[in-house]
């Protein structure tokens, strides 16, 4: 049955004029892009100009919004246009709370609503549009949605059709992804909304610095303020400054964000009463879909709070960052819904001229486990849909890992019997797979609660204590708190109580197996105590206690809630696990490893057999049956680590690889390299086959390290050596004399003068080609003269050096013609002249 609804009810808002484009398009293709700023009015009229169109032949409209505040206030708005109440022509489903009827038609829904509707019913029966609402926020569910939505309408249901909306986003791109549908452009009626930039004073925090532009503009402006800030805390202690400063009386301050409840939302977003004036001080969730009667100045924090997951350590966390550019223009936006507004940013021009342009899609930064667990249950791989951007690997293959160690995904990656029942369940896979798991324990009561505490916000965040058994019992009402948080242990309660009943279990009152059953959800994430407070985790990670906490006698931990940064995550929330249960729950997971390594501290191989769960080691021993060849490959890394210094080289080793090196600097054809690089590069080959039996630095001076240098050479090689880098040089006396190669690039021939008496040409090795840097010395070995050019120096500097050394050396021969004199290594014999 059709409802009327006539074009009088959005005839005054901007997007009318494209109404008609639209009905045509989504007529003829099936598929549409529409953009248009905030303030068109596209989240109420489109649905309800679309609801009696020919093509939906009276199915429903499924409208997708990416926050919960705004899905029920569109549906509230939609329903007065109507004249009707929620729940009749228009109703919403949002995570714990509905308002439908059969007379339903307009279904707004939110996070993971519209995937659950589709992998329960693939064909979507009854829906003839699904409308995508602010994509531009680029939500996880979002990007899902419209990935199953294009799957849908191109294998089962061509007749769905599918409206993407979006405020500030490239349509470009969207309408390629959406095979080119055509793009329909509301060009809005917004007024004009000025900007001043307010950056705070140095030393000034953010908080403060809300306040006191509020406070200004309180004096100096007309009409309500909706100021933005990141999060709850920061907007309770931005109203703790505005009470301080002591506002008119007429001024109400109202807090908006996500965790409040309905009726505390919805008194934020009522109009000011009759000469009054508000500041709604709000998170991220204002802005968009959402019009606050009477706001005509906007003030920005340009901060935002978001989510992100570290793949490589499994660990997601949230983060306040600065808002882009299509942010900050939304904020600014709200200004000017109903007027002439003014926006002011807190940071300076140049901060905002380096603004990202775009936020980046939650898609690239968030953990995939639920989408991954999705599309298993779909029967796709994410490869195999279209996306806008495509789920990176490295978070899908992490997010893959995790549900096939609990048993949700086989070894092909597809979905088993236990993954399509923690599916069915609204929880995130590991709390699903905890519930599930629970059950054949005995503890399935229990897990319930945790589930419930881990899925809602933490009552008890305030207090210094991270234990899970605290919340638990603040729960059941065992315990007592002042600064807990009663709006969240009243959810918690409905949402344990709603799965127990569905599930059939007994309401759990024990709270000492709270670690055994939330390690069932974190594997990945049971601490061993390292020192007081430091915990190893068993996925690889370092988590600490505040010195304080209580929970930091207990020598096992299940860690629930950490922070995700630095080298040591502060632990938030966590559980005792005794040792027995650990071992029981994950007997089939603890391993037998021998682990052979390197220990600087000793300078020694260290090998143990370690019990090891993850990069838990549980126990260990000394592992008396040593693999030799794993100890010389360990020694090896030992000296990689070390340096080639701790090997025993003496001259014949030094002067060897010197030797070598020099003929790889003339002729690089096939010669190892022996520089220090080059010899810990290549350890396993040269060293291992000499190292056998040595396991400590001090074991090495056994080692024949000329013997192993020489191995790496060739019998060609090594003549070759001999021949163009000999150890000696033959000088005119016959006597062969050590040539030094480690002096620098040349060789260096350190030779008595009178030893190359009647020598006509310069000494040089190579056949002749490389000349040596000959050191002349005097009979007691002292140097007189360096050379590469003998034949020069008998001409040139011997006579000086002639004159001044026979009356020092008069015993020893001092020829007035050198070139024609006997070379001579001896004295005179005494009384000859």
């Amino acid at each position: 049955m059709k409802t009327p609804v006539p074009d009088t009810v959005f005839a005054h808002l901007p997007v009318s004029a494209v109404i008609p484009d639209l009905r045509v398009a989504l007529e003829k293709t099936g598929r549409a892009v529409l953009q248009a700023p905030p303030g068109a009015g596209k989240t109420t009229s489109v649905p309800l100009a679309l609801l009696n169109e020919p093509w939906l032949a009276e199915k429903k409209i499924i409208m997708l919004e990416p926050r919960r505040l705004a899905a029920r206030a569109s549906a509230a708005r939609m329903a007065s246009m109507l004249g009707e109440k929620v729940g009749e022509t228009i109703g919403f489903r949002i995570r714990q709370d509905r308002c439908l009827s059969s007379r339903t038609r307009i279904e707004v829904v939110t996070e993971g609503i519209l995937t659950r509707m589709i992998l329960e019913d693939p064909g979507l029966t009854g829906v003839g549009l699904i409308i995508f609402d602010e994509f531009h926020e680029r939500s996880l569910q979002a990007d899902l949605g419209l990935a199953l939505c294009l799957d849908i309408s191109e294998a089962l249901r061509e007749d769905l059709r599918l409206l993407v909306m979006s405020a500030t986003l490239d349509s470009g791109p969207l309408s390629s992804l959406l095979g080119n549908a055509p793009i329909i452009v509301s060009e809005g009626r917004t007024f004009p909304v000025s900007t001043r930039f307010l950056p705070p004073r140095r030393g000034t925090n953010i908080e403060q610095a809300c306040a006191e532009a509020i406070e200004a503009l309180v004096a100096e402006e007309q009409g309500s303020i909706l100021a933005f800030l990141p999060g709850e805390k920061e907007i309770r202690r931005t109203a703790q400054f505005l009470s301080s400063a002591g506002l008119p009386g007429h001024i109400d301050v109202h807090p908006l964000y996500g965790a409040m409840p309905p009726h505390e939302q919805d008194r934020a977003l009522a109009p000011a009463g009759t000469g009054r004036r508000k500041i709604v001080l709000a998170t991220s969730v204002a802005e968009t879909s959402l019009t606050i009667d009477g706001i005509h100045i906007v003030v920005d924090s340009g901060l935002s709070r978001r989510s992100r997951f570290d793949v490589g350590s499994g660990m997601g966390h949230l983060v306040t960052t600065r808002v882009s550019a299509a942010e900050a223009a939304q904020r600014q936006g709200r200004a000017g819904r109903l007027g002439p507004g003014l926006g002011c940013r807190l940071w300076s021009e140049a901060e905002d001229r380096a603004l990202a342009p775009f936020p980046p899609p939650e898609i690239t930064e968030a953990d995939l486990t639920p989408l991954r667990l999705d599309l298993a249950v779909w029967g796709a791989r994410a490869e195999q849909l279209r996306w806008l951007d495509a789920p990176p690997a490295p978070a899908l293959a992490r997010a893959e890992d995790l549900l096939q160690a609990m048993g949700a995904l086989d070894q092909d990656g597809r979905i088993t019997q236990h993954g399509k029942a923690m599916a069915a369940l609204p929880l995130h896979p590991r709390l699903s797979h905890m519930v599930l798991s629970a059950q054949s324990l005995g503890l399935g009561g229990l897990a319930c609660l945790i589930a419930a505490v881990l899925a809602e916000r933490d009552p008890a965040r305030a207090c210094r204590n991270a234990d899970l058994r605290h919340r638990l019992e603040l729960v059941q009402g065992k315990v007592k708190d002042a600064s807990v948080d009663h709006r969240a242990l009243s959810r918690i309660r409905d949402l344990s109580s709603g799965w127990q009943k569905k599930l059939g279990l007994k309401e759990e009152s024990g709270t000492t197996k709270a670690g055994l059953v939330a390690a069932l959800a974190f594997p990945d994430r049971i601490g061993k105590q390292r020192v007081q407070g430091t915990y190893t985790l068993s996925g690889g990670r370092s988590a600490a206690l505040p010195p304080d906490d209580p929970l930091a006698v207990h020598d096992f931990l299940v860690v629930m809630d950490l922070d995700g940064r630095g080298a040591n995550g502060r632990i938030f929330l966590a559980a005792p696990l005794e040792r027995q249960d650990l071992e029981s729950l994950f007997a089939d997971s603890i391993e037998e490893q021998t682990v052979t390594c390197w220990d600087s501290r000793t300078g020694s191989v260290l090998s143990r057999v370690q019990q090891r769960l993850g990069a838990l080691v549980l126990a260990e021993k000394v592992n008396t049956a040593l693999d030799s060849h794993t100890a010389t490959q360990v020694m090896a890394e030992g000296i990689r680590q070390t340096g080639l210094h701790c090997l025993p080289w003496d001259k014949q080793s030094q002067q060897f690889r010197a030797r070598v090196t020099f003929l790889a600097q003339q002729n690089k054809d096939n010669w190892p390299d022996m520089t220090d690089a080059g010899l810990l590069d290549s350890l396993s080959d040269w060293f291992i086959p000499f190292a056998n039996g040595l396991t400590r630095l001090e074991h090495l001076k056994r080692l024949d390290l000329l013997s192993a240098l020489t191995a790496m050479l060739s019998w060609t090689q090594r003549q070759q050596l001999e021949r163009a880098a000999p150890s000696h040089f033959t000088v005119p006396t016959g006597e062969r004399i050590p040539l030094d190669y480690t002096s620098g690039e040349i060789p260096v021939l350190s030779v008595r003068i009178q030893q190359l008496f009647g020598c006509r040409t310069h000494p040089s090795i190579g056949e002749d080609t490389i000349p040596l840097t000959v050191h002349l010395l005097s009979p007691a070995g002292r140097p007189l003269q360096i050379t590469r050019d003998l034949p020069g120096f008998w001409t040139g500097s011997y006579p000086a050096i002639r004159a001044e050394m026979r009356g020092r050396y008069p015993r020893h021969p001092w020829p007035d013609d050198p070139l024609t004199a006997t070379p001579t290594n001896r004295a005179k014999p005494r009384g000859n002249t």
